[in-house]
């Protein structure tokens, strides 16, 4: 187990992150640490921003409706940020809160909602996931937000792709086949992963995946899943066979 703090309260920032140079939290963040956690003056909590890797930071009241996180020293330094891509069609309000929280969790680098035939949800509000985002860093150890994207077509994602990625594309019609041999039968290189509405892809949409060279069709089982439930149990199997869970 990585020899992390899992204890302190972590914050991100969008300030550099630089020995003694202080940080103003914002209104919410002072609250949370001062109200809710009942912090004071002289207690430490760490801090990230995507950039500077990690420090422990001391609180400081230089005024009384003002409070400052003061770096001392960096815990850890920055890592690369995940490059595994996620595709998705948007759910409904909590059930994509909580998959959003899982895909950052489970390394997840940049976030892009797609728009499919049989979507559930029209419309996403890109600020919620990327708080939901910020939240599931927070609470992890993981020290880069993915970056979280507009919602775009299905056409004009496949029309866009750069075929150097490899698309692993999550089918529930697929025969029940091993995801582990699939995975591991696909060549080296950059990846994503596309996980579709509760609806399922339509009859179009899975012809035109199909026909991709760059496609790799993965079967999740013989049960059929509810999308959030799915885009973790890919992810997991995804990161066991040729993600970052492996070594080297």
């Amino acid at each position: 187990m990585p020899s992390h703090d899992f204890k302190s309260p972590r914050l991100y920032v969008e300030s550099d992150l630089a020995d003694a140079e202080a940080i103003a939290a914002t209104a919410v963040q002072a609250n949370y640490l001062l109200n809710v956690l009942r912090l004071g003056e002289s207690d430490t909590v760490l801090a990230f921003n995507g950039r500077d890797g990690e420090w422990r930071c001391e609180l400081r009241k230089p005024a009384k409706k003002k409070l400052d996180l003061v770096p001392l020293a960096r815990t850890r330094d920055q890592i690369p940020a995940p490059d595994l891509l996620y595709l998705f069609a948007p759910l409904k309000h909590a059930r994509l809160d909580y998959m959003v929280q899982k895909a950052v969790e489970m390394g997840a680098g940049t976030l892009q909602p797609v728009m499919t035939q049989h979507v559930q949800a029209s419309r996403i509000n890109i600020d919620r996931m990327r708080a939901n985002a910020v939240e599931a860093a927070e609470q992890c150890g993981i020290l880069s937000i993915p970056d979280c994207r507009e919602p775009i077509g299905f056409g004009t994602l496949l029309a866009g792709w750069d075929p150097a990625r490899h698309l692993i594309f999550c089918d529930e019609r697929e025969e029940a086949e091993s995801p582990i041999e699939t995975l591991r039968s696909m060549p080296p290189g950059r990846l994503a992963l596309l996980v579709g509405p509760e609806g399922g892809f339509s009859q179009d949409e899975r012809a035109s995946l199909r026909a991709l060279p760059f496609v790799t069709v993965m079967s999740l089982g013989p049960r059929i899943l509810r999308a959030d439930t799915a885009a973790v149990a890919a992810l997991a199997v995804l990161q066991a066979a040729v993600g970052d869970w492996r070594e080297g």
